[in-house]
Formats: C-alpha cells, structure tokens, sequence
C-alpha cells in the first residue's frame, strides 16, 4: 500500500503558506500562493497520490472545500479551537502553522468539522443565518430606540414601534426640539428597515423541501425552525448516534472528573448557539401547545420533581431525536406511534413509514 502525502494550508485571503509532508513525517515541498484556485491547484498536482489535504475552518473553508476536493484523495477542514490547544508552543509563523498541521493530521489529532460541498446547501445554510442574524439586529435596533426615548422621560416597548398609529404620538411625548424629532426618525427609519430585512427574509425560506413540511407537523416546530434544523445539521448520518447530536446542539451532557473526585454531568459550553436557541424554543413552544405527545411528556417530568430549566431541555432532547430519528428513516411524525414506543424503546425511531 502507497504511503499517503499530507498537503496542509494556512490560508489568508491575500495568499495561502502550504506544503506537504510524507506519512514518515519528511518535508517535500513548501510554497506560498494567491489564495485563487488555479494557483493553488497547480501546486496540489505536484504532489503525488494518495495524497491528504489539510486546512483550518474559516470563511474560506466551505468555498476552497466545493472547489479542490475533485483534485484530492480527501480533504479535511479541522477545529482550529482544538488545533490552538494542541499545537500553541513555541513560536507561532505562516510556515510553522501549516507543518504543525501537517503533523496534526498525520497524528490523527484533528477534529472534522462537517461541509457537505454542494453549492444549493451551502447557500441555503448561509440565507438561514442570515435570517437569524437580521432577526438580532432587528432587536438591538429596537432597543435603541427604547433605551434613547428613555433618556428623555418616554417610556416604550417594542411592540410600540410596530404600530405605526402610535408613533405620532410617541414624538408628542419628547421634547418639542426640533433635532430629536428628527433623530427619532432616524432610529424609527432604522428599526423599519431591519423590520422588513426579517420579513422578506422568513417570506424566502425553502418551503417547498418536503423534509421541511415534515418537520412542521411537529408541535412547537414551524418553518424557521424546521428550516434551521434542515440547513444546519446538513444531514442526520453526520452524528453516530443521538447523543453526539445533543451534543452538538448544546443540550447533551459531558462527564468531568478529576483524580478521586465526583463525575460531574454539565451542559457542553461549545456548542452551535443557533441550534441550542432554536431547540429550547420549540420545546418551550410544543410545552404550550394544547394537548399533545411533547407538552405531556413536560408535564411527567415536572410533576416527577424535575425543574423547569430540566424539563425543558429534556423535553428538547426529545424533540431534537424525533426529528434526526424522522429525517434517518424517511418518515413521517405520528403522535400515537411516538406514544407508544416512549415507554421503552428510542424516540428518535418514533415516526410512520411512508
């Protein structure tokens, strides 16, 4: 069997420091090329095959991954948290950071972080962070429209500034100088816009995925968050099981130890926020919904002691395996069936067959 030659990048967006090393850990070759494509695949074809390349997420990652992984054997985009752990000692240059990563990968001491390479998925992973991100923008606008009316004596809420009828009077309320008013309707001009930046946004989200309109029958689950499951996670077969999803997503539990001391159970602190957010809200949301399989399940879990900061994650846990253990099988959320097989068995192979 060849040995495989490990191709490793430091990437900039001006150039990129690389070369490649054999399995035994021999340098033979270093360049430094403009981060373009055709410059960087040359270099990569004077490597010989099987040959392994290296680089560290970052926002040139998912685009460098659609674009040289046909000139590789297998590309690999790594933690650069878990890297900085590992391999920080000594000095720290373009030229020593991608040999470190060379080695790194030789090792086996890299942690994958996923990309699909399809052009479609990536741009709706990207329009659904872009949902989000508007979505807090649009409420730091609000909040400073609150926060500056209250310097003045006026005191508001958000829903305040969506009724227009109302912002007449709002501007009666300040000072009669002439600046204000006009700095109020700066920051109202402000909040409007990012207000319809949301709207027209949610109006784009894909709908017309059938996953989607099967994550929505589920209760506390509507299109953002079926579409923030869909476009985030990728695909369920990423996770070996249902724990390393929860993980994932900020609601699993991590043992700590140390020498004879006790084995503590806590929350991962790194974790994918847009997931954890969109997770705990549904579950908030499915605890409230009327009567149904999850708000019963909240109901149990409180009634057996647990508090409402447990129950709920519990209740997310539940929630986030009936969606991976749907999405897994190609089915569909039945509610009598989930009922059924929570008494002993998973609740993410809860769903009906097609």
């Amino acid at each position: 069997m060849r040995s495989m030659n490990w191709i490793a990048m430091d990437v900039h967006c001006a150039f990129c420091e690389g070369g490649w090393k054999t399995t035994r850990g021999v340098e033979r070759g270093a360049w430094q090329v403009a981060t373009a494509i055709p410059s960087i695949r040359a270099e990569l074809e004077k490597v010989p095959r099987p040959r392994v390349l290296v680089i560290e997420e970052g926002p040139l990652a998912d685009w460098l991954y659609r674009e040289l992984s046909p000139f590789v054997d297998q590309m690999i985009v790594c933690d650069p948290y878990r890297n900085a752990l590992i391999a920080k000692d000594g000095d720290k240059d373009d030229p020593i950071d991608w040999r470190k990563l060379a080695d790194l990968a030789r090792g086996g001491y890299l942690r994958v972080v996923h990309h699909n390479g399809a052009l479609d998925r990536t741009v709706l992973k990207q329009h659904v962070l872009l949902y989000h991100q508007r979505v807090k923008h649009l409420q730091a606008e609000a909040m400073r429209v609150v926060w500056w009316c209250r310097q003045f004596g006026v005191f508001i809420r958000k829903k305040d500034l969506l009724n227009p009828a109302t912002r007449p009077e709002l501007a009666g309320r300040l000072p009669d100088v002439e600046l204000l008013r006009k700095d109020l309707h700066l920051l109202l001009r402000g909040f409007d816009e990012a207000h319809d930046q949301v709207k027209r946004l949610r109006q784009r989200l894909a709908r017309g995925e059938e996953q989607i309109r099967r994550f929505m029958a589920l209760p506390g689950v509507k299109v953002v968050r079926a579409a923030t499951f869909y476009a985030v996670v990728d695909t369920p077969f990423r996770f070996k099981s249902k724990q390393a999803l929860w993980k994932y997503m900020g609601i699993g539990l991590e043992r700590r130890r140390s020498g004879t001391g006790p084995t503590r159970l806590c929350v991962p602190l790194r974790c994918n926020r847009v997931l954890k957010s969109m997770i705990l809200g549904a579950a908030k949301s499915a605890s409230r919904t009327g009567r149904n399989f999850f708000a019963e399940q909240h109901e149990r879990w409180l009634a057996d002691g647990c508090s409402t900061r447990v129950a709920r994650r519990n209740l997310a846990r539940s929630l986030s395996a009936v969606m991976w253990g749907m999405w897994k099988s190609g089915s569909k959320f039945d509610a009598r069936l989930a009922a059924a097989k929570s008494s002993g068995k998973q609740l993410s192979e809860a769903g009906s067959r097609r």
